[in-house]
């Protein structure tokens, strides 16, 4: 197994993806199970959600730290409490492999994440962007306006967006 090595640069935000295990489409249907996790996780490390989208099968955060060595804590507590927390009907122990079972994982979340330590403000702004039109690029809705599980809103009261932005009269990216 390769040996992953974490870039940590201090004060500088992190780009974050993370998947459901196989895929599975649950995070929609406990939004606030996940917002509860992020609540908690704020409660035991000083950081910030600056930019986030939850779509039914991940999540794209962007954190901004205090501590820059705690980003993988964060997002354990954030996995751990919302693991805990949910109706697990839909997970077979048995489809876990023997490695899963030995570590008590309840097959809720992939493993691993993606993590991307952001340079600069041209870089936030592309994967703030990224994060937000996610849901358009997944065909889950035609304008990022009807996505309702991001933090979009938030960026339109800022004036950052139009509101229009990503809509089909707007479209930000080419494919």
């Amino acid at each position: 197994m390769p040996n992953y090595k974490r870039m940590y640069a201090q004060n500088h935000p992190v780009f974050i993806t993370i998947n459901t295990y196989k895929r599975r489409s649950i995070l929609i249907n406990n939004f606030k199970l996940l917002q509860e996790s992020w609540k908690i996780a704020k409660e035991k490390f000083k950081f910030n959600i600056f930019a986030y989208c939850v779509l039914p099968d991940h999540i794209h955060l962007i954190l901004e730290m205090n501590d820059i060595y705690e980003y993988p804590k964060i997002i354990g507590s954030m996995k751990w409490h919302f693991s805990k927390n949910i109706n697990t009907k839909f997970v077979e122990r048995k489809s876990l492999s023997i490695s899963k079972q030995k570590k008590r994982e309840k097959g809720i979340w992939q493993r691993r994440y993606y993590e991307h330590t952001i340079r600069d403000d041209k870089e936030l702004a592309i994967y703030t962007d990224y994060i937000h039109y996610n849901p358009v690029k997944h065909g889950w809705v035609k304008s990022v306006q009807d996505w309702k599980n991001s933090s979009f809103y938030d960026f339109v009261k800022e004036d950052i967006y139009d509101i229009e932005w990503g809509s089909e009269i707007k479209i930000p990216y080419k494919e």
